[in-house]
């Protein structure tokens, strides 16, 4: 086997420049000169005898060999700091820098309760949360721009372990002059009104998770004309009378929902989702993500809901 292979540096290059799109922008982030840059792009393409970047005067272009190359080399760089971090941490868990996705709809009503306890069980670990969609974390995990993530099930997850910290159960949310706000007991869910449910927009999974819990699809009328981006716009609208809504159990004691004038139903069956904390199948640094994770569930139970 040949002695010459890509240094890690050099990786970094080549994914700093896929990113930025500009050799100065790319040797600004990685702290060095865009001649020193530019050389080591070249030396990486002389070791592997291809090119990865197009150079012209307007733009820089990454080759389609050198796109699959720049997701090999962020796992590559993934395992390395894996590698690093564990041996740091092997003596001390759950230390040094954690990088922590969640999705919108739960990391505003989850990580308020379990931070401050994960901060005085373990000071030496430092945190950076990242909110997005469930799509994107898991592309960030994968990559190897996450450590872990707060996710919901069902979700494929083929590329990553999970552990499931709670179920989240569905609560149907009425206008208070709604036919089925008076009732106390579940709904069943043939009797929500699709054509009156109110959703989050494509992409978020609890849109999934909500059209499955009725066992529907969308259907044509307001469902389709009105699409939120938050919890808190779906809330304000049917406290404002323009439909009915699916929330999660967990954002149940969260003050806009406790305080909007909505009537809140269970629905029968145990329709709902789960939680769940995701990381690489392959990590290093695996054990320590099941340490948090039971961490994570112990704040969770007994009981999230009302």
């Amino acid at each position: 086997m040949s002695t010459h292979i890509p240094t890690l540096r050099q990786l970094q290059y080549l994914i700093a420049v896929a990113e930025e799109g500009h050799f100065g922008r790319a040797a600004q982030r990685c702290f060095v000169t865009q001649s020193t840059l530019s050389a080591g792009i070249q030396e990486l393409e002389s070791i592997l005898g291809v090119t990865v970047i197009e150079r012209t005067k307007r733009r820089v272009v990454v080759t389609p060999l050198g796109l699959e190359l720049v997701a090999r080399a962020r796992r590559v760089l993934a395992e390395v700091e894996d590698m690093t971090v564990t041996a740091k941490a092997s003596t001390r868990p759950l230390t040094g820098l954690l990088r922590l996705g969640a999705i919108p709809t739960i990391g505003p009503y989850v990580l308020p309760k379990v931070l401050p306890p994960l901060r005085a069980s373990y000071p030496e670990l430092r945190l950076f949360l990242r909110e997005d969609r469930t799509a994107r974390l898991v592309d960030q995990l994968v990559g190897g721009d996450l450590d872990a993530a707060l996710i919901a099930l069902p979700y494929d997850t083929a590329d990553l372990e999970d552990m499931v910290l709670a179920d989240d159960p569905f609560w149907l949310a009425l206008p208070p002059d709604h036919p089925l706000a008076g009732g106390n007991g579940p709904v069943a869910a043939d009797l929500v009104d699709t054509e009156d449910l109110l959703l989050l927009e494509d992409g978020h999974c609890l849109r999934d998770h909500a059209l499955a819990a009725c066992r529907r699809q969308p259907a044509p009328g307001r469902s389709g004309a009105f699409q939120a981006t938050s919890l808190y716009t779906l809330v304000e609208l049917v406290a404002g009378g323009f439909g009915t809504t699916l929330l999660p159990d967990v954002a149940l004691k969260s003050d806009h929902v406790r305080t909007a004038d909505v009537a809140l139903r269970p629905l029968s069956g145990g329709a709902g989702r789960q939680i769940a904390l995701a990381w690489r199948r392959n990590s290093a640094r695996r054990s320590e993500y099941k340490l948090l994770g039971q961490f994570l569930k112990n704040q969770l139970y007994p009981g999230i809901g009302r």
